[in-house]
């Protein structure tokens, strides 16, 4: 199959490369703004340079899409925070763009990476399936766009019934390669990754529990869908749901229970202040999206996690300890020298855009 990844350079686009290359007989083709260069530790594929904010790119990412099997729709972004024109240009622009080409060029099936935080606020914590509404989480920017893209979806399989739509559905995704690239989304560039191998106190509403997966186990599932050209939407969680207190317990910290409120009362202050790059909007996620039943993924696709969720965590978070990563321009080292120059040069990470 020729087969169209956008974002493939990324923490899953590098994970479902290395997937279908063990599959063999797939023409792949990475669409990114960024290409790694020939020191990548990754399966031959042919790199097309595309910017899905950019309408002046259509021509290239139709022409990428030409004879294609499918398209995996991987983009996204997570910074700059404070400039949400842009995040949505790119999750909700670069989405209809993508829709736009798979139409234009006739590719029968698009797998697109939506995500738990598509999801309405839950009612407890009882899983849930895939009819669960996908409304998101209003105060939540990410959740938002995660949202507003589903429509397209809906829209697509409305006015085009002969395109296959998956929706993949995943908890929070992790392996250790994508420690630098978090550690840049979420911490100051002053602060050294081994600053969170000394955190005594993890002070955190002790009500937080969340969906984890891996990046080789969500890149199988793409893989199940790919091969059956299975519709729909796909839940993708490794067991068990991750508490407060197991976060606690990998850091070794002692947990320090602090209402959500509260906590997102720091947040928003100190993003405010462009102290720190998280938005509020990601504590009030965390807080309010429901676990997931990924039953569906089982049955239908024959898909089973190979590594659970708390070792998932543990995984992560050593990645993001030992500042872990990958030779792509969106897996790169992170340091605190870098970081301060890229801040010198260009503004904050939740500022700027990356050229």
């Amino acid at each position: 199959m020729r087969i169209v990844i956008t974002g493939a350079s990324g923490n899953v686009g590098t994970a479902l490369l290395r997937r279908l290359a063990e599959d063999g007989g797939h023409e792949l083709v990475g669409l990114v703004r960024r290409p790694p260069g020939d020191d990548a530790p990754l399966p031959a594929a042919e790199w097309v340079r595309v910017d899905l904010t950019d309408d002046a790119d259509a021509g290239a990412l139709r022409a990428a899409c030409e004879g294609a099997d499918a398209v995996v729709h991987l983009a996204w972004g997570f910074q700059p925070s404070h400039r949400e024109d842009h995040l949505r240009e790119l999750g909700v622009g670069g989405t209809r763009r993508v829709i736009d080409a798979v139409v234009a060029t006739g590719v029968p099936h698009l797998v697109h990476m939506s995500s738990v935080g598509a999801y309405s606020p839950k009612h407890d914590d009882s899983p849930v399936d895939e009819t669960w509404p996908t409304a998101g989480v209003p105060t939540s920017m990410y959740s938002r766009h995660k949202a507003a893209a589903e429509r397209l979806l809906d829209r697509l399989e409305t006015d085009f019934p002969g395109v296959v739509v998956t929706r993949m559905r995943p908890g929070i995704i992790g392996q250790r390669d994508a420690g630098s690239a978090l550690l840049r989304y979420g911490l100051p560039a002053l602060v050294p990754s081994g600053v969170l191998r000394h955190v005594p106190v993890l002070p955190i509403d002790e009500r937080l529990v969340i969906s984890m997966v891996h990046a080789d186990d969500v890149a199988d599932a793409f893989a199940r869908v790919l091969a059956a050209r299975a519709p729909g939407a796909f839940n993708l969680s490794a067991p068990p749901p991750v508490t407060a207190h197991q976060v606690a317990d990998v850091l070794g910290a002692r947990l320090v229970h602090v209402p959500s409120g509260v906590v997102r009362a720091a947040v928003s202050a100190s993003w405010h202040a462009r102290l720190q790059p998280v938005d509020p909007g990601w504590i009030d996620m965390g807080y309010a999206v429901p676990l997931l039943d990924s039953t569906r993924a089982r049955t239908e696709l024959g898909w089973s996690p190979t590594t659970d969720a708390v070792s998932v965590l543990a995984e992560t978070l050593e990645g993001m300890q030992e500042a872990g990563w990958s030779r792509t321009p969106v897996l790169r080292p992170r340091s605190v020298a870098g970081g301060l120059l890229r801040t010198l040069r260009r503004g904050p990470v939740s500022s700027r855009r990356e050229p």
